[in-house]
């Protein structure tokens, strides 16, 4: 690269060697993502099919994923909520 700065690929390794690791909470999060993600996708496509279940979703949002079975993390209820205008 001309007339910035070149690192090459050993030279960047040494620098993130450098770094501090990552907070055990910020990598066990990074780890549920994908889960919490087909959950999330899946509870979507679910709604979308089932006019009960949205129903439910949208009259009590935690009671009706309890009901279901589902066990979702706060984020994933928090993305639910704004999704669909609950509280």
């Amino acid at each position: 690269m001309r007339g910035g700065h070149a690192y090459g690929e050993e030279r960047l390794g040494a620098l993130l060697r450098m770094l501090r690791p990552a907070p055990l909470a910020w990598v066990q999060a990074a780890q549920q993502l994908p889960t919490a993600r087909r959950s999330f996708d899946e509870i979507v496509t679910r709604a979308e099919a089932d006019v009960a279940f949205r129903t439910a979703l949208l009259a009590d949002l935690e009671a009706a994923l309890a009901q279901e079975g589902y066990e979702p993390s706060l984020r994933i209820l928090t993305e639910l909520r704004e999704l669909y205008g609950t509280s």
